[in-house]
């Protein structure tokens, strides 16, 4: 597969005292047009979506553009591959979750935390820094992971298998479509010594016959109602399916999907509105 090219829209929201819920809803909104990685700035948001998926009208049913209480702004352009570096290395700083895991860059000093994960995001989704990842990295801390075979499905940097391979997991499989992250996670799990993970490139389809004890799906909420029966397929009896990657708001329509499975709903996690769900086999 070549390189993807993306498109990047810088987005500005004003009113300053409601800034920060008018850029949790634009995401959530951008994320459900097709947008797949975003990165919070001084003034809003960039968000990038590849150029294959974006069209003139992509943002049409981004209600939260129309408005009265916000004023939001935006340009666009095309984004290199190599601009990306630049970018993420003036801005990404470390973040510790529950002061037991640090995500950090290779620049970054070495931490105190009981895991260190060292990564260098390029293009892809999965800095930690955003809330479905941090929260994915909480379950993961809080859950057992000793001699687990795991899916990370939508793996983007591979942060969440290379956590979950530090937490005892023996059999790792990271998949994601985009060849950015599967090129990306390969060098991640390579940059963090794992020797258990295996990075596949592909969508659902490459799931065909295979089987885990958890499965780790942070991604959004079309394509996780889309592939809710392949994922459930996959998972072995007393499996632990974790979701993340739709807004609070969507948790009913997600719920039903799941229990339509025969899942079992155990426990759920919130931040900014963003959510994660725990479900039982």
């Amino acid at each position: 597969m070549s390189n993807i090219i993306y498109i990047g829209y810088d987005f500005k929201v004003t009113p300053l005292h409601s800034r920060s819920v008018g850029i949790e809803i634009l995401i959530a909104e951008l994320g459900y047009a097709g947008f797949e990685s975003f990165v919070e700035t001084e003034d809003g948001v960039t968000a990038y979506i590849q150029k294959e998926e974006w069209n003139e009208s992509i943002l049409n049913d981004v209600q939260i553009l129309n408005s009265e209480e916000f004023k939001i702004e935006y340009e666009f352009n095309e984004i290199e591959q190599t601009n990306w570096n630049e970018e993420w290395e003036k801005n990404f700083s470390p973040i510790v979750v529950d002061n037991l895991c640090t995500v950090r860059a290779p620049f970054h000093e070495k931490p105190t935390t009981k895991y260190d994960i060292i990564i260098e995001p390029k293009m892809s989704f999965g800095t930690g820094h955003h809330e479905t990842t941090h929260m994915m990295i909480q379950y993961i801390l809080s859950n057992d992971f000793t001699n687990k075979s795991v899916l990370d499905m939508g793996c983007g940097t591979g942060v969440l298998a290379i956590l979950a391979e530090k937490k005892g997991a023996k059999i790792l499989d990271a998949v994601d479509y985009d060849n950015w992250c599967y090129l990306n996670s390969l060098e991640n799990v390579e940059r963090n010594n794992c020797e258990n993970i295996t990075v596949i490139e592909g969508d659902a389809s490459v799931l065909a016959g295979k089987k885990y004890d958890i499965i780790i799906a942070n991604i959004n909420r079309n394509i996780l109602l889309n592939d809710m029966a392949t994922y459930v397929s996959c998972l072995n009896k007393n499996g632990v399916l974790f979701l993340s990657g739709f807004y609070n708001d969507d948790i009913p329509v997600i719920q039903e999907a799941c229990e339509n499975q025969m899942l079992k709903f155990a426990e759920k996690l919130e931040r900014n509105h963003w959510v994660a769900l725990k479900f039982l086999n």
